[in-house]
């Protein structure tokens, strides 16, 4: 199996690297469009900041790229919510994959929420074998609200999507390479299906 992280230099890489290798297999860095195309499956990461980090994207030609993948893709973090219409980090235009916008959090709570916290309302295989109320590591300060394409779900302050799914495109607010063993096996789930 090929598998393919989108390199644009806005992703904690070697975590998600270290934790396909855990799982027994191997991945490549690339910014190739025909190499990220022929992959079998894609992985999207980003941390960072949303205008800045799509700005890499347009300049190597990746945005439209993405888009059009038709293997299963996962955006992690920034990635989920650079697949949304757009984010209010910086006024930006994401890709427009999920029909939602990316907002930020109330000043009612600490931002970013950074650390553990739980998720819920599983749906798809993804989170097959995931029992309810687990807690993946969370580091973002602009979440995407419920919509139809939420297939997990956190609390923080509002109840918000921490898990998106349309068609081969699934995105996670979570680092499930972060999240250990349960992070891991979500992250599992993903390269096989």
């Amino acid at each position: 199996m090929k598998i393919v992280i989108i390199n644009y230099g806005a992703g904690n890489i070697q975590s998600i690297m270290f934790a396909i290798e855990r799982l027994g297999f191997k991945a490549v860095l690339s910014n190739n469009p025909d190499e990220i195309k022929s992959a079998d499956k894609v992985i999207f990461p980003g941390v960072g900041e949303a205008s800045s980090a799509m700005a890499k994207l347009r300049e190597s030609g990746l945005d439209s790229l993405i888009s059009e993948l038709k293997q299963p893709v996962l955006g992690i973090c920034l990635g989920m919510q650079l697949m949304c219409n757009k984010t209010e980090e910086g006024n930006t235009k994401g890709l427009g994959i999920f029909d939602v916008d990316v907002v930020k959090f109330s000043n009612n709570v600490k931002v970013p929420q950074m650390g553990w916290n739980q998720i819920y309302d599983l749906k798809t295989d993804l989170f097959k074998g995931i029992s309810e109320n687990e807690f993946m590591y969370l580091v973002h300060s602009f979440y995407a609200p419920n919509c139809e394409y939420a297939v997990a779900k956190t609390n923080y302050d509002v109840e918000y999507a921490s898990a998106l799914q349309k068609d081969n495109f699934y995105g996670t607010q979570f680092h499930p390479e972060k999240s250990g063993d349960v992070g891991e096996k979500i992250l599992g789930n993903f390269l096989k299906m």
